[in-house]
């Protein structure tokens, strides 16, 4: 636990309001979205970089963890306090600072929401790409932290590919800043992004720099029902070998479909197997021969089935079984090992069929859904508690064939806690003495976000 003296000093960096060791915050700051809970011993809720060193400063001064924390929306357990410490939440440095008509650039604070920038900057014309499914409530500190993904990732890249710069606090109280306001900065090592991804273990970014896109003329939206998941995966494979990038191509398989309507309480897929939804952007007229183009590719992979959106109401409409995926699965049992497997996008069919069998042979149920346009699929196998062990051993054969597939653990969710005890199946043990060099250089006190990413745990404050 935190020594009063040093929850004086807290209440005197942030202000009594502001610093809490109250049961009801700690509970509330305990976990995020993979249901892990542990308590911390106080929640400080900063405004600016200089307080963020302040805390850091004495974290290392009296050796205890600081975790950062967005909106603990996270897969992966990144942002629960794993050792105990303060949880240092951002939520306060919720401003969007500047927005760069002119320059196509937007400069925001940490707790930003992702859908209100994305709100902010449609309003003028423009488009900030990265699309999670939580944009509506997680932020964008978070988004960095995670380099997080989502939809659009297919056509536009994720959270990396639109951070310029950033103002970071360093796990040792200093503050920095990396990269610039331009399209090109090759000033030394890459620190942004460096950071960008590192999951709260190398610095607490408290200003982001993005970098914004025109909003596209016009989206168009198309879906299409399958009688087995392998029309669907290869009718997902033919749309991106016909050289069409969509801004969005989503698959979801029959037990998802199946919980949807169950939740929903509707017949949305009239019995099918599978559903692919489509999305392209750009201008009017080359999206309407893409839109036709990908209409085409899905009949003849055996779509009896395909939707059009006429409208921004018909649009909703096709996106509302994929949008309610996530509470749905919850009614088919209560918990779930949620893991975001990606691979080459040709390898899809390969891999939905090794996951089938995964399940049989452990006989449980998994539900798969995700970004196909990407190859990074969502692979949640349902459970109560007698299905753990054998969840786990799923777990690690589904992974053996993904990487034997030559893709990755972890496509956007991070490692966090989830994944640790299976990073070195992927990265060699000369790159993770890297990381682990880099984190000992950056960090020496092992203060911030301590037993993330990498398994062993002796190494806490």
């Amino acid at each position: 636990m935190l020594k009063p003296s040093v929850v004086k000093e807290l209440k005197n960096i942030v202000g009594p309001a502001y610093l809490s060791t109250s049961p009801e915050d700690m509970v509330a700051y305990s976990y995020d979205a993979t249901q892990r809970e542990v308590l911390p011993w106080a929640v400080a809720r900063p405004v600016s970089a200089q307080e963020v060193s302040k805390i850091l400063r004495l974290a290392n001064r009296d050796l205890f963890p600081v975790v950062p924390r967005g909106a603990g929306t996270g897969m992966s357990g990144g942002s629960v306090p794993v050792n105990g410490g303060l949880v240092l939440s951002l939520e306060r440095m919720n401003r969007i600072l500047e927005i760069d008509d002119e320059n196509l650039v937007a400069v925001v604070q940490p707790g930003v929401v992702t859908g209100e920038l994305q709100r902010e900057v449609e309003a003028r014309g423009l488009f900030y790409p990265p699309d999670p499914a939580s944009n509506q409530f997680c932020t964008i500190g978070g988004n960095v932290a995670e380099c997080a993904g989502g939809l659009r990732a297919v056509k536009y890249g994720v959270t990396k590919d639109y951070v310029l710069g950033l103002e970071v606090v360093l796990p040792t109280g200093e503050i920095i800043r990396t990269g610039a306001r331009t399209a090109k900065s090759v000033a030394g090592y890459d620190l942004t992004k460096l950071i960008v991804g590192s999951e709260g273990t190398l610095g607490v970014a408290t200003t982001i720099i993005l970098r914004l896109l025109p909003l596209p003329e016009c989206v168009r939206t198309i879906s299409a029902f399958f009688n087995t998941i392998e029309d669907a995966s290869t009718a997902a494979a033919k749309i991106i070998a016909s050289r069409i990038i969509p801004r969005a191509l989503e698959f979801v398989d029959g037990h998802a479909l199946r919980a949807v309507e169950s939740y929903l309480k509707e017949d949305i897929a009239g019995g099918a197997t599978a559903m692919l939804l489509v999305e392209v952007d750009g201008a009017a007229d080359s999206t309407t021969r893409e839109s036709e183009r990908i209409a085409e590719i899905m009949t003849r992979a055996g779509a009896p089935n395909v939707k059009r959106a006429e409208t921004d109401a018909e649009r909703e409409q096709l996106w509302k079984a994929r949008r309610a995926i996530s509470p749905a699965l919850y009614t088919i049992k209560p918990k779930k090992v949620n893991e975001d497997i990606v691979v080459p996008r040709s390898r899809i069919p390969d891999i939905l069929r090794e996951i089938e069998e995964i399940a049989k042979r452990y006989e449980l149920l998994i539900v798969n859904f995700g970004h196909a346009g990407d190859g990074n699929i969502h692979t949640n196998i349902m459970i109560d508690e007698v299905d753990t062990p054998r969840a786990e051993s799923a777990v690690k054969e589904i992974f053996e064939s993904t990487l034997r597939m030559g893709g990755s653990i972890s496509g956007e969710h991070g490692i966090g806690l989830a994944k640790a005890a299976y990073l070195p199946m992927e990265v060699g043990p000369a790159a993770l003495a890297a990381m682990r060099h880099i984190k000992q250089a950056l960090d020496p006190n092992n203060i911030l976000n301590p037993g993330k990413i990498f398994m062993e745990r002796q190494d806490k404050p």
